[in-house]
């Protein structure tokens, strides 16, 4: 299954097209709660058509700040009233203070944020009544790092009990920003708490900075890697394609589509024969 975001910059194309043929759509639950009018329309129209995925914002799940009940009790029953597959968030925070902060802040890479973010996601389970899926986020400076980027996130996903988003663009970038290697970082993720994987793609502004888009193809190397990720989980997982903005035609992102469910389908074969 390759998915992709229900946006309404492609909305009608999507709805009244045959060109763009995804699986799934995925929407953020905090741009649609409680919308009303023509997107209301065109959201339900999209619901009867194809199965939903949501991926979230705003929760702010390494905040210092209390957790926004409130938000989450809207988020429920948002995720019922859909018949949503998947919530997943981020791993940072966008919240401090009560003030939000529009972008996707990077946590300090210590036990105790570590123990701090496992217990906020054990709540907001326990309110969900359901297991969400946790994202590996692209960031561009560690902030006071006392372990390693991946003991810290194995260290939040075995302390909560959740599930993983691998976003295998988000490796990709901050293995290359970061200069480490992104095929040993995949191997010391415990696969198989993998849900859901995100694949899309980048901009390189210099010969050491490589800035997470989401506005631009995805590239060969990201493509491989994605390969070795499906051949290591060894069993199917559905995948969302990104793309937020520079929106292509129709036919350029069902190509994307293509190429990563032919991509998906070659290396779960290899696997099967592996294990023959």
């Amino acid at each position: 299954m390759i998915g992709i975001g229900f946006r309404k910059d492609f909305a009608e194309e999507l709805l009244q097209s045959s060109i763009l043929t995804p699986a799934f759509i995925e929407v953020a639950p905090e741009n649609w709660v409680g919308i009303g009018g023509y997107w209301k329309k065109q959201f339900e129209r999209a619901l009867e058509k194809y199965p939903l995925y949501t991926h979230g914002l705003s929760l702010s799940i390494g905040s210092p700040d209390e957790l926004d009940y409130d938000f989450l009790k809207k988020v429920k029953l948002f995720l019922k009233a859909t018949n949503a597959q998947i919530y997943s968030e981020h791993l940072s925070y966008a919240k401090c203070d009560n003030a939000h902060l529009y972008d996707l802040l990077p946590i300090p890479f210590t036990e105790d944020a570590a123990k701090h973010v496992a217990k906020r996601i054990k709540i907001i389970q326990d309110l969900l009544e359901r297991k969400i899926a946790i994202e590996i986020v692209s960031y561009y400076s560690p902030i006071a790092p006392e372990m390693s980027e991946i003991d810290f996130i194995n260290l939040v996903l075995k302390g909560a009990d959740c599930d993983l988003l691998l976003d295998v663009n988000n490796v990709y970038v901050n293995s290359f920003n970061h200069q480490y290697d992104a095929v040993q970082f995949i191997n010391q993720l415990p696969l198989e708490r993998v849900s859901y994987i995100h694949m899309a793609g980048h901009q390189q502004v210099s010969d050491t900075l490589i800035i997470d888009t989401h506005g631009e193809a995805i590239i060969d190397p990201v493509f491989n890697l994605f390969e070795y990720v499906i051949q290591r989980i060894g069993r199917d997982v559905p995948v969302l394609l990104e793309r937020d903005f520079n929106i292509p035609e129709m036919e350029e992102l069902q190509s994307e589509i293509n190429r990563l469910h032919t991509i998906k389908q070659t290396a779960l074969k290899k696997e099967d024969y592996a294990a023959a």
